[in-house]
């Protein structure tokens, strides 16, 4: 299944392929692993895959480039984003002295040109601001981001971590397909801040980001709250005969912003459940019993 993310935007996978976890920041993956993934993910239709610059201390785009290189194919059947805008401190940059944002014209034009090259392609479907800096300077951003579009390197653009109101602001200047959140139980902020409320009035689809939280879920001796909302969960699970982690990814789904959940997993039998949550729909009391657990009480 495809989803359309916004009126003018690209058609993406509805289940999105992370890459964080591909490289030195979590499984390390040979360029051979990280083909082998790659063809998996588009076995089963998960055609969109998601990056960052600065993932693997900004070099997890390489694997992943050159995973894909002398195999144009592979390129045609997918769809890359990519994030730019922060600075980290590492060897890999030894021009950053500190963790900041930058989203000046020139910077956004060179991380694009490393970006294309890191990841051997022509061009990226979607480029997303990582964070919303303090010192962004909307026109800025708008000239970069009209450069990228006419020279054919960039189809489509948004943001991540945005508030409504920075969306908003730079929205004004340059149309903006999507905000990436994070977003799960334990991160319910988007749905009661505006943030989702927004994409559903701008008709863009947002893309979701720790949606099981980053493990938490399943961890050896987890907090009071994941216990909560574990009960509540294991008792669907067992209802619909699905896995816990599908019918988080289907409390997700429900909502009618029409989050596209991003799933970090390097491993394909994960993706695939995520894929399957598609074919479980929790009713609306189910669903608010998973918020009320994570709340602590009844809604008011």
């Amino acid at each position: 299944m495809n989803s359309k993310i916004s009126k003018s935007g690209p058609v993406f996978s509805r289940i999105v392929a992370g890459c964080m976890n591909w490289g030195e920041w979590g499984a390390n993956l040979s360029i051979d692993q990280a083909r082998k993934l790659i063809e998996g993910c588009l076995d089963i239709n998960v055609t969109t895959f998601d990056h960052a610059d600065i993932y693997g201390h900004y070099t997890t785009e390489t694997l992943f480039g050159n995973a894909l290189k002398g195999n144009s194919s592979l390129r045609e059947k997918m769809q890359l984003v990519s994030k730019c805008g922060i600075k980290l401190v590492t060897p890999n940059r030894p021009e950053n002295g500190i963790k900041s944002y930058d989203t000046s014209k020139e910077y956004i034009l060179n991380s694009v040109e490393r970006s294309l090259n890191n990841l051997q392609t022509d061009y990226i479907d979607l480029l997303l601001i990582h964070r919303p800096s303090p010192l962004l300077h909307p026109e800025e951003v708008a000239e970069a981001f009209t450069k990228l579009k006419k020279d054919g390197k960039v189809l489509y653009f948004g943001v991540s971590n945005f508030t409504s109101s920075q969306f908003e602001m730079l929205n004004t200047f340059v149309p903006l397909e999507t905000n990436q959140i994070e977003i799960s139980p334990l991160h319910l902020e988007p749905f009661v801040n505006g943030t989702l409320d927004q994409c559903i009035s701008k008709k863009v689809k947002p893309m979701g980001y720790s949606t099981l939280a980053g493990g938490k879920f399943f961890a050896k001796n987890p907090e009071d709250r994941v216990v909560r909302i574990n009960k509540v969960v294991d008792r669907l699970a067992e209802k619909y005969s699905v896995t816990p982690d599908q019918i988080l990814t289907s409390w997700i789904l429900k909502h009618p912003s029409g989050i596209l959940p991003i799933i970090g997993s390097t491993k394909i039998t994960r993706i695939q459940s995520a894929l399957d949550s598609l074919n479980t729909e929790v009713t609306d009391q189910e669903w608010f019993m998973i918020w009320e657990a994570s709340i602590g009480e009844e809604v008011a």
